[in-house]
């Protein structure tokens, strides 16, 4: 009979176990998918929507909208941005409906991580209103308007890694 303190090399420590499995947890995600998933593939397996709950709204109502971005594949996918500021918003092209420069991002690259198969959901709310200098913004004419999203990537649109839904903005009635 062996001593208390002798273990049988047979027999499952939990220890090892959580020890394993915190390792594997430590596995550099993007450093696989750089390795293993070619980029145009990364970027074919993310979509990109936008979506209002309607496409008429009355002038001075504020216009909610959704940003949905998925990874369809089975294994994590990173895409390497332009900067950090890894996507946005535009209405008419303007970001986040701003004729004024709001942003000067380092010039650094930033990386948007999905693991395998992840959704990733925004909200947001444009106020019917275009930011014209630092301090003043102007209510928005009746018409039309195109809301659009886009990941922060070179080529975009190419990669169909944008998209856009147009709002009709009218007089009260």
């Amino acid at each position: 009979m062996g001593r208390p303190d002798d273990v049988d090399p047979f027999t499952p420590d939990d220890e090892d176990d959580r020890d394993h499995s915190q390792s594997a947890r430590s596995v550099d995600s993007t450093l696989v998918s750089r390795r293993l998933v070619p980029r145009f593939l990364r970027r074919r397996a993310v979509s990109v929507s936008i979506t209002t709950p309607e496409t008429e709204y009355t002038l001075g109502t504020r216009i909610p909208f959704r940003v949905q971005m998925r990874n369809h594949l089975p294994v994590p996918v990173t895409l390497r941005t332009r900067s950090p500021v890894l996507w946005s918003w535009t209405v008419d092209g303007y970001p986040e409906a701003s004729h004024v420069e709001q942003y000067d991002p380092p010039d650094e690259a930033g990386y948007l991580h999905f693991d395998q198969g992840e959704r990733k959901q925004f909200s947001g709310r444009w106020t019917g209103h275009f930011r014209v200098t630092e301090r003043e913004w102007e209510p928005a004419e009746p018409g039309e308007y195109t809301l659009g999203v886009g990941i922060n990537v070179d080529g975009a649109a190419d990669a169909g890694l944008t998209d856009d839904v147009t709002i009709r903005l009218v007089e009260e009635r």
